[in-house]
């Protein structure tokens, strides 16, 4: 009874086995009847088959990376330049994918090589050294991978990344770019100094002309108050004046004479019957 139980059990499993295929979240399947494409671009998950008819080929669905070799591309210059780059891809399409290439990587990545150097030397071939290297590094990668993807496309691959990792240059060439690459810089850094140097001028002219102003501003305004205050002052004393003129001259010497006489040692030669020694006759 256990042997017939388990002889059951097995030939339902591999009745199963031979009509069921899983596919996990990493890949994508195609199912072939007799070498013809039935089904394509199968989904995760469990799918059926028929035993001995069908057969299933699996796909990485995952994004591949591909490291190419060292190349050598010229410049508009004619100059030699060694290149290495990376492209990050994945199957977009995987009918397209299978009929262009039978559904082998190395064959893939080797067409997508193909199709990056052959961009890679028309983008070098109209640029110098210099723009190749720093002023229009990015430009070079956005057209790359714009018109790389163009035709990668037609393989059912998608490019999600094209990138340059090193550019080297011959040891002759390596130094003359250097050179203009720094005479460049120099270049730069003087025109900067130059501007900073310019708009410090203008900060100083601007404080030195804000500075004349408020000091012309000051003067005129303390002018004004000493002018007021004098005005005041003669005001005040024509007031005094007028209310009692004898008392106000007799003041006015007494502190004449205080200022004339604030040491011993101080003479002063004058007639005794001057005007300044008037309140000292006929003192009472």
């Amino acid at each position: 009874m256990n042997s017939k139980l388990l002889f059951l059990i097995g030939g339902i499993f591999l009745i199963f086995s031979s009509t069921t295929f899983f596919v996990n979240e990493t890949q994508r399947a195609m199912v072939f009847q007799l070498g013809e494409i039935k089904r394509d671009d199968l989904k995760p998950g469990l799918h059926f088959k028929l035993p001995l008819v069908n057969n299933v080929r699996k796909f990485d669905a995952r994004i591949l990376t591909m490291d190419a070799k060292p190349e050598l591309f010229l410049t508009s210059e004619k100059k030699n330049m060694s290149v290495d780059f990376f492209v990050k891809w994945k199957i977009a399409n995987v009918k397209t994918y299978y009929k262009s290439t039978l559904g082998d990587r190395a064959r893939a990545e080797g067409r997508i090589t193909q199709i990056v150097k052959d961009e890679l030397k028309n983008q070098f071939g109209i640029r110098t050294i210099q723009q190749a290297i720093s002023g229009e590094r990015e430009e070079i990668m956005q057209e790359l991978e714009t018109k790389a993807q163009l035709v990668a496309s037609e393989l059912g691959i998608e490019l999600i990344d094209v990138r340059i990792s090193r550019i080297e240059l011959p040891g002759d060439v390596s130094e003359s770019v250097y050179q203009r690459m720094r005479a460049e810089r120099s270049r730069t850094a003087k025109d900067f100094r130059a501007r900073g140097k310019e708009t410090a001028e203008n900060i100083k002219a601007q404080a030195d002309k804000k500075r004349t102003v408020i000091i012309a501003e000051a003067y005129r305004t303390s002018e004004q108050e000493r002018g007021s205050g004098d005005a005041k002052s003669t005001s005040i004393y024509a007031n005094a004046y007028g209310k009692d003129a004898e008392f106000y001259a007799f003041t006015r010497s007494l502190k004449a004479y205080v200022n004339s006489f604030k040491n011993k040692s101080d003479m002063l030669v004058i007639d005794p019957d001057s005007e300044f020694f008037k309140y000292f006759k006929n003192i009472k």
